[in-house]
């Protein structure tokens, strides 16, 4: 009885070491194939030696997961991937920068744009600046408007000199005063950029398509220079929609435009919804528009806003041959206050309490 007791307890043993080889095994055939796998269900080893197999494999696939986790969300200190230019961290190290400050030029509104600050910090203020600088003073600019034209148009130091001359010479030659000389160079620094040949076009065009003498020509380019070098596209939608569209003849036209020549940069869909407000609600006629084209320079909503509250108090009278007659001119002049009190002859407040219940 005792020996068969034993032989059992031996088998028993040999059963329960030999189970134990094939979890192991098992265990270990199965963390190869998976091994990102992290088992979430509990394992109820047969020994302690086991259990402390599977302990350390659990700590291990933890661990790398755990670092796999750390690696997937350390961004690090990564630099920015958008480009950036900014002259002011140049301008202690940059001479020309300095002298162009001191002129009143706005390098940030340079940089600004693609591809002129990297154009102007490569100028060298003596040998790149400073002759454009005397070539204007000596055509009538003055000192005070560089920096206001440089900021506009930096891109002049990419001229030849000669070239400037020449494209001077025939402005001159057209019989433009120093006076128009230094108002178009200001307003419009873009000119000079423009050749002889593509500005006589441009005269020429205008000239031509308007019937404007030498005398208006130059007026007109005076008064609005950028105009001049405007798309042409632009202008020739223009001149057709003030011509076919709002009915001005030829002679009409040239003096509109020569009075207001920026109703020419307006785009002629707001343009046309302006004569229309004016010509058919307000009751103007094509001659009053004439004498006063700051109507078709005005917002069409001011437009009505100042006319609806004149009629409202019965001042709505633009025939000068009548009694209470108001200018059409002085619609459009001055703030709210001053055609409130000036035009309308009433009080902001009424004004006020109008534009809110209208």
């Amino acid at each position: 009885m005792l020996c068969s007791w034993v032989r059992n307890i031996s088998k028993i043993q040999k059963t329960t070491q030999i189970k134990t080889k094939c979890y192991q095994i098992s265990e270990q055939l199965r963390y190869l194939r998976t091994p990102n796998r992290v088992h979430s269900e509990v394992i109820v080893p047969a020994t302690e030696k086991v259990t402390r197999h599977e302990k350390s494999t659990e700590n291990r696939l933890t661990e790398q997961n755990q670092s796999q986790r750390d690696v997937a969300f350390d961004f690090g200190s990564r630099e920015a991937h958008v480009p950036t230019f900014n002259l002011a961290a140049h301008v202690n190290s940059s001479n020309t920068l300095q002298q162009l400050l001191s002129l009143g030029v706005d390098l940030h509104s340079i940089e600004r744009r693609k591809g002129l600050g990297q154009f102007v910090l490569r100028l060298d203020f003596e040998q790149n600046v400073k002759p454009y600088l005397t070539f204007l003073a000596d055509n009538g600019v003055s000192p005070d408007d560089f920096g206001q034209m440089i900021t506009k148009n930096p891109l002049l130091f990419k001229e030849d000199l000669d070239d400037l001359q020449t494209r001077v010479a025939y402005l001159k030659s057209k019989r433009f005063s120093n006076e128009a000389l230094q108002r178009i160079f200001t307003k419009n620094p873009y000119w000079l950029m423009f050749s002889t040949r593509r500005v006589d076009r441009r005269l020429g065009y205008f000239q031509k398509e308007l019937h404007l003498s030498g005398h208006d020509l130059r007026l007109l380019a005076t008064k609005e220079p950028r105009l001049i070098t405007y798309k042409m596209e632009h202008l020739r939608k223009s001149v057709f929609t003030l011509r076919e569209e709002m009915g001005f003849s030829a002679k009409e036209l040239q003096s509109l435009v020569v009075r207001k020549p920026r109703l020419m940069m307006i785009p002629p869909d707001e343009l046309v919804e302006r004569f229309s407000y004016v010509h058919n609600d307000m009751g103007l006629s094509h001659a009053q528009i004439i004498q006063c084209p700051e109507l078709l320079a005005s917002r069409e909503f001011r437009l009505r806003e100042r006319h609806e509250f004149l009629k409202l108090l019965g001042r709505a009278q633009y025939d000068c041959q009548k009694d209470l007659y108001i200018s059409p001119s002085e619609i459009v002049q001055g703030n709210n206050f001053y055609f409130v009190r000036n035009v309308a002859k009433s009080d902001l407040q009424t004004f006020d309490l109008f534009l809110k219940t209208r």
